[in-house]
């Protein structure tokens, strides 16, 4: 599984189902330069280009290759491996908040390397097998391309099928679903073969599901309603 800046957001990814964006920084930096913010993010310029046309804010949709790393080295996931940038928009919750605040101000071209502390990662849940609970994480990263966001689809409106205004895992189970086979067929399409991360996502979607629901579900009592939810719910941002 995908489980770079998705999160259990990956909760949040799957449900928003596309995401877009972080980050950048204001003034041109030295390479190699560092800010240290106040809640833990570490973020470091490694490039910056001499020429910067336009830097990252919220709500633009970013393109972006990145190689997430756990403390003792490990790569738990990189886009360059897939040969597939990866495309959300910025600061509207598709991605971990490490992301979302680690990557504003940036030009295209630029890299960073993002140090992330747990509770704007994963948490203390971690994520699945790949993240443990408690985990800081390290990401580095190079905008791609900055572009106009999307409309924002209401995407808790088209989950929720019976109009009740709250998600049952019955709902959530039909999007994961649909959502996963749409790529499979999209690989087949572009002649890209069976993706074995999406297949395996598809035999565990029940599992996907449950980590869904535990991310987003607060109050616990099996529904995820529209307060709770956190991927885009409004048809307009």
């Amino acid at each position: 599984m995908n489980m770079g800046p998705y999160t259990s957001k990956s909760a949040s990814a799957v449900l928003a189902m596309c995401r877009n964006a972080l980050l950048l920084v204001v003034a041109v930096v030295a390479l190699g330069s560092a800010d240290h913010a106040e809640n833990g993010l570490k973020v470091e310029k490694l490039y910056v280009p001499e020429v910067c046309d336009a830097r990252s804010k919220k709500g633009d949709q970013l393109t972006m290759h990145y190689t997430g790393t756990l403390q003792d080295g490990n790569k738990f996931d990189s886009s360059l491996d897939r040969d597939q940038p990866f495309t959300f928009q910025l600061g509207v919750g598709q991605v971990i908040k490490g992301w979302d605040q680690g990557l504003l101000d940036m030009c295209v071209g630029e890299k960073r390397k993002l140090t992330i502390p747990p509770e704007l990662g994963y948490g203390e849940k971690g994520a699945g097998n790949v993240i443990p609970g408690g985990a800081t994480l390290t990401f580095e990263v190079e905008l791609m391309n900055i572009s106009d966001s999307p409309p924002t689809a209401n995407v808790f409106k088209e989950i929720d099928a019976d109009k009740d205004n709250q998600l049952s895992r019955e709902e959530v189970r039909a999007m994961v679903s649909d959502y996963l086979r749409k790529q499979v067929l999209e690989a087949e399409q572009a002649g890209a073969g069976e993706n074995e991360d999406v297949k395996k996502m598809l035999a565990d979607h029940d599992k996907l599901v449950e980590e869904i629901f535990q991310h987003e579900d607060k109050d616990k009592n099996g529904f995820i309603s529209h307060d709770e939810f956190s991927g885009p719910k409004h048809d307009e941002l």
